[in-house]
Order: C-alpha cells, then structure tokens, then sequence
C-alpha cells in the first residue's frame, strides 16, 4: 500500500475541528499531518483530538515544510480563501478550499488558472453534495420517470434558522472581502445543489434582506433561478425563522416530493462521532420524506448520507489522476450566480426609490 498523503489543515474552528479534520483523519490514503491555528483553546482541542498531528502557528510554516506534504486545506475565514489557496498552489500542495472558494468569481477564475498551471489539484469542500436527503432527492431524478414525480416543474430549498441575536461572527461583516452574510454562507450549498441538479441558470432573481437591527449584511433571504433545463429552483435561507419550512420540497408533474430536516451528519460530528461508525449518515424512519400526490402518499427512505465520500475522492484524484469530487468550474459557476443575485437585489431597490 502507498504512504497516506499528509495533509496540513489551516483553521481548527467549525469548519476545521468538526467538519474537515473528523472525515481527513478517517479515510484511508489520508493523514492529518499538520493542524494551523493559534488560538490557545483550539490548539487544545487539536491536541486532544488529533495528537499525531504537528501543530503550528502561521501558514508560513506550512509551506517552509511543503516538501514533507501533498495537500492543504484552507478552513479559515473566507477573506483568506483567496491568498492561502494560492500559496500553497505556488508551493506546489494540492488544494482543498471550504466554501466558497473565492469571495468573487474572478478571484476563482484567478486560483484556477494558478492551479492548472502549476499542474495541481484545487477542489472546493462542498459536503452538501453527500447530504442524505440531497442523495436521495438524486436518486428520485434519476430514476425511470423521475422517481413517479413526473416531469419536475419546480425545485424548492430551504437552509432556515432561528438565531435572532447577531453574534459578531466575521460572517456578518459588510466587507466584500470577508464574502459575508447568508447568500455567500448557505446560499453556497443551495445554489450548488441546485445547479447540480438541473443544470446552469439563465436568470436568476434575489431578495436579500437585513432583518436583525444593527445587521451589516444579509440574515433572511430569496433567490430563484430559471434553469436552462426549464425547472425553476426557489431557494431560501434564513437566521430568523422560529419554524422552519421543508428542507426540500419538489413538484413534479405526476407528484411531490417533500422533506423536512436536517441532514444528520452535522449533529453528529458536532457530537464528536466519526464516519467509521455502521450507521454513519442513517436518519431514523420517522424523518423519512414523503412522496406522492393526493392521498397516495408514501415514505422514502433517506439514503446514508457521506462526507466521508468527498475525501475519499480526493484520495482517488490524487493517487490515479481523475477528476477532483469537486469540479472547480463548478464552484465559479455558483459564484457567478451569487453574484448576479446580489446584482438583482440592488437593482430592485434602485427601482424601488
């Protein structure tokens, strides 16, 4: 068997310590190699979690090691996405950057291009791709007529919280740099969802409002995409909704498909579980979505869901040369209609004066 290939993480917060690092140190081709944060708190908690792990203070260090390593991952507040991808391409380290990769699509285009010409891989986390349900929701399209919902008409999707009080995050900053706010925190996974399912969006049209006083960027918002395919996809994320409305809800021709809840692989990595478990990724049967029309309604079961599965094909990309689990093109291609639904949302309110 070959050497796993070292990984240096850069960031021990949410997304480090209990997304990234959880599924790199369980999957076989991978070790966790380096931890970067400096915070006294998380340092610990890497310690403990990850003992065999190096921990270091800056990225520098990173890159003055970049020989003894084969991939980075970039967990670290989106303002830094841009310029840590790019060191460690120019350092010659595969490279995985959480969502979203870039605080605008130019930037993107920028880091690709970096990459394909320093002959790297650079991949963009998009777990949601191995939520339960969204498998499931795959799975119902692809099968013979569409799962019995007929021709699907309209695609709904809802990432919807209830957090009234801001926080201070750096999620809430105005600054275009930090790529703030909900359209570029949640609105990432429902739009790439999305385009995965149906295909590119022709038009796209956004509502993005700031509800909670003294809030900088947007907490409660709407975007709706008309697909080239002809399906419409209507997309809503929110921190102000005391009763949140179905994760997925699909109207097909023939039937519905409707779902609530989250995925529950979150909660279970926030409960310090690893995907080496049996029943990794299972929902319980009382959570099942229903499908049907009418009175004919029935449960489905909701496929496991895997993150595991994007690391795993990290490994595969790296070791045999096939293709990143996420396409970088794709990631640019849901920042170009981010960016165009913050485009419809100002021209609404020129309107509007």
């Amino acid at each position: 068997m070959p050497s796993p290939l070292r990984v240096a993480l850069l960031g021990y917060g949410l997304a480090g310590g209990v997304f990234h690092a959880p599924l790199i140190a369980a999957v076989d081709g991978l070790e966790l190699a380096a931890i970067v944060t400096r915070d006294p708190e998380r340092r610990a908690r890497a310690e403990r979690d990850h003992p065999q792990a190096t921990l270091l203070d800056s990225a520098d260090e990173v890159w003055n090691r970049a020989g003894d390593l084969e991939l980075v991952v970039v967990a670290t507040p989106n303002s830094s996405h841009l310029p840590l991808a790019a060191a460690a391409i120019d350092a010659g380290l595969a490279v995985v950057v959480d969502k979203p990769l870039a605080a605008s699509a130019a930037d993107g285009r920028a880091l690709l291009r970096a990459a394909r010409d320093r002959g790297v891989m650079l991949t963009v986390f998009q777990n949601r791709r191995w939520d339960g349900d969204f498998l499931t929701v795959r799975e119902l399209l692809g099968s013979e007529g569409a799962g019995g919902l007929g021709q699907v008409q309209r695609f709904e999707s809802r990432y919807e919280r209830w957090r009234p009080q801001l926080t201070g995050d750096w999620r809430e900053s105005d600054d275009p740099a930090a790529a703030g706010g909900l359209l570029y925190d949640l609105g990432s996974h429902l739009v790439d969802q999305a385009l995965v399912l149906f295909g590119p969006a022709v038009t796209v049209y956004a509502e993005l409002d700031r509800r909670r006083p003294g809030a900088e960027t947007d907490d409660d918002t709407f975007v709706a995409l008309t697909h080239a395919s002809g399906v419409r996809s209507h997309l809503w994320m929110s921190v102000l909704a005391a009763q949140p409305g179905p994760r997925f809800r699909l109207l097909g021709r023939d039937a519905a498909y409707i779902k609530y809840g989250l995925d529950v692989q979150e909660e279970a990595l926030h409960a310090g579980g690893w995907p080496d478990d049996p029943a990794w990724g299972q929902e319980p049967e009382e959570r099942w979505g229903l499908l049907g029309a009418g009175d004919e309604i029935r449960p489905v079961p909701t496929l496991p869901g895997a993150y595991h599965r994007f690391y795993e094909g990290v490994v595969r990309a790296l070791r045999e040369g096939g293709p990143p689990p996420v396409d970088a093109d794709e990631a640019i291609s849901a920042l170009e209609v981010l960016e165009a639904a913050k485009t419809s949302a100002r021209e609404q309110r020129v309107i509007g004066l």
